[in-house]
């Protein structure tokens, strides 16, 4: 539903279409236009049924998002397709993963004496790239289930 703020823009906007002589709604716009001289007191309802004929639509849109099996068949793809591109991110802490611990291996066997300290390093490694790995399975989830 359109806020109060953008109501008072829309209605300006029609109005200056209507009094610039262009086409208006349903091509009445010259029609009230050329009518000034001769006023007549319907022309003010007139207005206001152009005007709620041209809000009218904008209210019913945000009541009812999709209209047809097309859109809602859309509307399902498109998740889908996030869900799938959000699971990029778990190949991302499988590398992470096989990284660090590679890293561990060739860093043990360049100096050994360094095991307990680079074997800390490693876990904190890994628990960051696993966390990585969660946080993109959270968001797939999310994006499907939501």
């Amino acid at each position: 539903m359109l806020g109060a703020a953008a109501r008072p823009a829309l209605r300006s906007n029609l109005q200056l279409q209507l009094t610039n002589g262009q086409r208006g709604i349903s091509g009445v716009g010259r029609a009230l236009q050329h009518n000034n001289a001769a006023k007549s007191p319907f022309q003010s309802t007139k207005r206001q049924q152009i005007l709620k004929s041209a809000i009218a639509p904008l209210s019913r849109q945000a009541i009812r998002p999709y209209s047809s099996e097309l859109a809602n068949a859309l509307v399902e793809a498109g998740g889908q397709i996030g869900t799938g591109l959000a699971t990029i991110g778990l190949a991302g802490a499988g590398v992470g993963i096989g990284t660090v611990f590679g890293s561990l291996i060739t860093g043990v066997a360049r100096n050994p004496s360094l095991r307990g300290p680079l074997f800390n390093y490693a876990i904190l490694g890994f628990a960051f790239a696993e966390a990585t790995g969660l946080f993109a399975l959270m968001v797939a989830f999310m994006i499907r289930f939501t």
